[in-house]
């Protein structure tokens, strides 16, 4: 299949292009400024290996139509590496996943390129509430693979938050039907600035529901279940602890299983 990968600014117009058979590895010799987008595009709908910065990590995604990716700047910056997209020559590659790839057991929940108004790239998360809509609490960092989190406000400890909400619901859209069989929650753990939940609620696009209990902790805390086949999952009825502070967060969401054969 045929990759493509451009560097458009803000009009649209591009600076450089780059194209290959199943793999592409490009060296892009510019500065990127404010309103430049790299844009991905696949001749079919296809599961990738992505890595559009050397500073970030390399992600398998599902690829569904064209992607286009701002790179960040400003606010909008304080959830990335402070070195990424910066300088005068950057690394990008991108290739077919492979069969063993794509079949193998691993976190589906996993896209440091997210974000809002992505639409093509899975997975992909989105929540009702934001905390004062800033980057650094926004829902993408729940799934960025980044999992520091005895700090807050920025990165690499970036987190979705809340904004005191009861009501907070996060969603992950895996773009396609999965096979799953266990998540992962990490909580913010930021104490005493942070409380935490003693629950939450999974709720599966197959209709079924997890109650989850939590701890004021900040490792791994797994939920196993039989195997189910989903296309997305939302967590939310979160039950925040009896605690003075009134700030619990999600740092990071694993949900583990594999593609369908």
């Amino acid at each position: 299949m045929k990759l493509k990968l451009s560097i458009l600014d803000k009009d649209g117009n591009v600076k450089n292009s780059f194209s290959a058979e199943n793999e592409l590895f490009a060296v892009y010799e510019g500065e990127y400024v404010d309103g430049d987008r790299i844009s991905l595009n696949c001749d079919e709908r296809a599961f990738v290996k992505i890595k559009l910065d050397d500073c970030m990590e390399e992600s398998f995604c599902f690829l569904s139509a064209s992607y286009d990716f701002e790179i960040p700047f400003g606010e909008k910056k304080m959830s990335y590496d402070p070195k990424s997209f910066t300088g005068s020559r950057h690394y990008l590659y991108v290739r077919l996943a492979t069969d063993s790839e794509i079949k193998a057991e691993k976190n589906l929940a996993l896209n440091p390129y997210d974000f809002h108004s992505n639409e093509s790239l899975f997975p992909h998360a989105w929540a009702n509430v934001e905390t004062r809509g800033e980057a650094v609490f926004a829902a993408r960092n729940a799934i960025d693979g980044l999992l520091a989190n005895t700090y807050h406000g920025e990165w690499p400890y970036s987190s979705w938050g809340i904004n005191r909400n009861p009501d907070a619901e996060f969603h992950l859209d895996f773009g396609r039907p999965v096979k799953i069989n266990s998540v992962a929650i990490y909580l913010r753990a930021d104490f005493p600035h942070d409380a935490w939940w003693t629950e939450g609620t999974l709720d599966f696009s197959d209709g079924s529901t997890l109650k989850i209990p939590l701890e004021k902790r900040g490792d791994a805390q797994i939920f196993s279940f039989d195997e189910k086949i989903v296309t997305s999952l939302t967590f939310y009825k979160l039950i925040k602890a009896d605690d003075p502070s009134p700030f619990p967060a999600l740092t990071q969401i694993k949900v583990f299983g594999r593609d369908l054969d």
